[in-house]
Parts: structure tokens; sequence; C-alpha cells
């Protein structure tokens, strides 16, 4: 498994947190197209932001091993990406939605 597919796997899982968590609460979503962006956008910040920590896709493959916990805790963090960014972007819609109107 290379460090590429990796990332796309965790852009991947970033989409499908961001569509999950828009499907059940219908007041964050922001349909199916909306939600799948966010979902690009978040995982990859939150990859990013925390794969400094050592769960990176290149950390993950590192001597040409495969860290399976590594990459359990970088799905778990795009996933969480995905729902974070989408109720951040969310709430900043409602904010200027809110101030636009006065």
């Amino acid at each position: 498994m290379t460090g590429t597919l990796i990332s796309l796997i965790s852009i991947f899982i970033g989409i499908i947190g961001a569509n999950f968590f828009g499907y059940f609460k219908k007041k964050y979503s922001f349909g199916f197209t909306g939600n799948t962006l966010i979902g690009v956008f978040g995982s990859i910040l939150f990859i990013k932001l925390f794969g400094r920590l050592g769960f990176n896709p290149w950390y993950i493959i590192q001597n040409e091993s495969f860290h399976i916990w590594l990459f359990i805790i970088n799905c778990i963090v795009s996933f969480l990406g995905g729902v974070l960014g989408l109720i951040s972007i969310k709430m900043i819609y409602n904010k200027m939605n809110k101030e636009a109107a006065n």
C-alpha cells in the first residue's frame, strides 16, 4: 500500500463522515455535493494538522511495513475532520447569513 493510496482512502473516509453526519443531522447538511466538498477539505485539513503527530500516510508505511494502528488513527481523524468541517462551515454560514439579514 502506498502513501498516495492511504491519502485517497483518508479523503474518502472524510467524505463518508461528512455525508453520514449530514444525513442524520439535517440542520448541518449542505446536500450531497456540499457535504462531499466539505468532507474532502475537512479530512485533508485534519490529516495535515494532526499528521505531524506521527500518523500521516508516510509514517503508516515507514520502513516497508504497514502500521495498522496508525492507519486506524488516521481513519478516525479523517472521519472527524469531515464531521467537524461540516459543523464549522455550517456555523460560519449561519453567522454570515445572520449578519447579512440585519
